[in-house]
């Protein structure tokens, strides 16, 4: 009588692991796009404003130059902190050492 053979998965070294790196946006930085695109719709209702008599052509060129500004520094502060976050991350990942137990960094070099 045969016994079923069981498949033989090849030991994976930790090396081989990808690092767990959080990739996402953090949530201040998702706040801050969404600042972003307020400020750019709110440019995109200025038209609409002045029909409605509400700004007149001088009022309406200041608003628009201040939104343009403001939203343009929202999309460079939401780009850093995502930036900063995932180096922040980056730098984290292997100072955690998924896996220390194996390799000169982790105390044993039993690899």
């Amino acid at each position: 009588m045969s016994l079923p053979l069981t498949p033989v998965t090849p030991d994976r070294h930790h090396h081989d692991d990808p690092p767990n790196i959080d990739n996402t946006p953090p949530t201040r930085s998702k706040v801050t796009g969404a600042l972003a695109a307020l400020a750019c719709a709110a440019c995109c209702a200025i038209p609409l404003l002045i029909a409605a008599g509400v700004l007149t052509g001088a009022g309406a060129a200041i608003l628009e130059q201040t939104l343009l500004a403001v939203a343009a520094g929202l999309v460079v502060l939401a780009l850093g902190m995502w930036w900063l976050h995932r180096r922040r991350n980056a730098h984290r990942a292997p100072a955690a050492g998924g896996g220390a137990s194996c390799g000169c960094g982790g105390g044993g070099c039993g690899c």
